[in-house]
């Protein structure tokens, strides 16, 4: 091998030597820009998970002083404002527990008397209806069970508030899945609703003319009332009590939707709570004749 050669041979050696070092010291040059870079990346995230967490806490006990402020005042705000009345609870479908908790425990401080709570049978049992009635309503019942019942609800719903009539005594037992409490002349009344579930028809049918009747009874007896249901309720039912011009609280497991329930039964009138079908959280604050609450 003459000297050219060796010196190509050498120089070649010397790049790839060269080569070598470059690759192995860029590999750990590398490997520690990732490192600061991912160390740095890792710090930022930490400090903003922190800050976030530092936040979150703030607002839970800032959450937690407007809940309990709410809790006192609420009893100041609303007290004694149905003192001595009579008022029923007329729930078309399943009346959760909770609901029905919601509701006594805003009722509470007003020293109202929930004296009726009525749970409407779903689907209606048309069958034993019509035998209870008298022969023409009866046969009619069956010959077009929805315009019928319809028809039907708008007498029982008027007698459900006012407390008068021997038809309601007569077919309670078939009307409501449950009842309890004492019949009569109500004050105001409340109502509720579930979802339909997987109800089809003719018996979807049937329910949903009788509720509109009952509905629409309890709007044309006058006694006050308001429509109301949970802000976590799977089904809001605003639209169907909107529909018949009764005002409605979608929040009512809420301070705010307590308070709007107590102001609607004093005459307040709109759909009320957190929902997108509210027009507002809260009615004018109303208080009844003679109540303090108010008064400078």
């Amino acid at each position: 091998m003459g000297y050219s050669a060796r010196y190509h041979a050498a120089s070649l050696v010397a790049v790839f030597l060269a080569l070598a070092v470059g690759i192995l010291i860029g590999a750990g040059l590398g490997d520690n820009l990732v490192s600061d870079t991912e160390q740095s990346l890792r710090d930022s995230l930490e400090g903003d998970i922190e800050q976030a967490r530092g936040e979150a806490d703030e607002l839970a006990a800032e959450l937690e002083r407007e809940r309990a402020f709410s809790a006192r005042t609420y009893p100041a705000l609303v007290g004694d404002a149905f003192e001595g009345d009579r008022i029923g609870l007329l729930a078309l479908g399943e009346l959760s527990p909770e609901l029905a908790t919601d509701i006594e425990d805003a009722l509470e401080p007003t020293e109202g008397d929930l004296v009726e709570v009525a749970v409407v049978r779903r689907p209606p049992d048309v069958a034993a209806l019509s035998s209870e009635l008298a022969n023409r309503p009866a046969a009619a019942l069956k010959k077009d069970p929805a315009a019928e019942l319809e028809a039907l609800g708008i007498g029982l719903g008027r007698q459900f508030a006012l407390g008068r009539g021997k038809l309601l005594d007569r077919i309670r037992d078939n009307l409501f899945s449950r009842s309890s409490g004492e019949a009569g002349r109500l004050d105001r009344v409340i109502l509720t609703r579930a979802p339909f579930g997987e109800l089809d028809d003719p018996d979807l049918e049937n329910a949903e003319a009788l509720e509109s009747g009952l509905t629409e009874g309890v709007v044309r007896s006058g006694v006050a009332s308001v429509a109301v249901e949970r802000s976590d309720a799977a089904e809001s039912q605003v639209a169907f009590f909107a529909s018949f011009g009764i005002t409605t609280v979608d929040s009512v497991d809420l301070v705010s939707g307590e308070v709007a329930m107590v102001f609607a039964l004093l005459g307040a009138e709109g759909n009320f709570g957190v929902k997108g079908s509210a027009t507002s959280l809260l009615p004018e604050l109303l208080f009844p004749s003679g109540s303090g609450a108010g008064s400078g």
